[in-house]
Parts: C-alpha cells; structure tokens; sequence
C-alpha cells in the first residue's frame, strides 16, 4: 500500500543515495512526457524538500524545456537489489546553468564531470512509496563510459556546436533555456 510523506525522510535519503539509477519525468501541457533513465553519480537530496541532479549532455534537453514550460517533475527511484521499494519525488524542477548566479553554490555538491550542461533542482512537494514487489532484481555490472569517450572525441568546439544543434529546442519545439558549453 502507498504511503505519502511531505518530505524526503532521512531512510529515504539512505536508499536514494544507494541507488544506481533513476528515472525522471517532466511535461509541458501539451507534447509528449519526457520519461529519462539517468545514472552516474548524479543525484543529490540537497534538503528534506530539496533535491537535484547534475544534468549532464544528452541527444536532447527535454526535461529543461519541460520545466521552463510548466515546471512539473517527478523522479522514481527502485529497489533493484535487496528489499522491494519504489520511491517518487513530486515537485516543481528549475535549471541551474553555470552561467547562473547561484551555480557555484549547487555545483559544489556534484562530483566535477565532463559534459555537465546544468543542474536540475526541484522543490519537493509530496514523497510517495509503493511496494515494487513485480520489480526485477538486477546486478550492477558497471557504469558506462561510453559518454566520456564520447565528449573526449567531440572537443570543445564539437561539443558547443552539437548543443547548438541539439539541446536547444525540445522536439516538441519547446526552448530549453540551454546556454551551451563554451569552446575554450
């Protein structure tokens, strides 16, 4: 049975920094439901109401242009191992870019990685848990570095002009806000 909560309890804080993955959903009105896997060491419980994550380069920005649109996100986190438990996060999501006033302060508390375009944050408004007892168990094998490898061979330069070309505007023709990663 699901349990609702106002805030991220400190149990829940455990087992989301245990987990190695999680998904986050955003939408605008109208379009699609932007549904993204995310992995890495990425994500923070920043307060009991305040969480985020370092929202690295992607084929697409959709969750920054879904926030500028309306603001809404979720994010779920699962069991994969050990004890059955899905997690959601309910709130309203903002970015934070590094040409922001405020990145220094919420870039301190991410690891420092190549390919980090903004900082979602999202202001907590209701916490819910559900059993998770039809959820696979899974083994974590690795992470992979197949984005690393990637940004390594794009550059700078090929880095800023991908994000011009891709990360600007949602496929659903939504602006991102997205300033790019400067070529040095």
């Amino acid at each position: 049975m699901a349990e609702f909560f106002t805030e991220v309890t400190e149990a829940q804080q455990k087992f989301i920094a245990a987990q190695h993955m999680f998904f986050v959903a955003t939408a605008a009105s109208e379009g699609r439901i932007s549904l993204s896997p995310k992995g890495l060491d990425t994500f923070r419980c920043l307060t009991p109401n305040l969480v985020g994550y370092l929202d690295l380069v992607g084929s697409g920005n959709e969750t920054a242009a879904y926030l500028k649109a309306d603001g809404r996100i979720t994010f779920m986190f699962c069991a994969f191992q050990g004890r059955p438990l899905i997690l959601r996060l309910y709130g309203k999501g903002r970015t934070v870019q590094p040409h922001s006033p405020d990145w220094p302060e919420f870039a301190a508390q991410f690891p420092d990685m190549a390919g980090a375009r903004q900082i979602i944050l999202a202001d907590i408004q209701s916490v819910q848990t559900s059993c998770g007892y039809a959820v696979p168990e899974y083994e974590l094998k690795q992470d992979r570095k197949v984005l690393s490898d990637w940004l390594d061979n794009k550059g700078a330069d090929g880095l800023h002009a991908y994000q011009r070309e891709k990360n600007m505007v949602s496929i659903d023709g939504f602006d991102t806000g997205l300033f790019p990663i400067k070529a040095d």
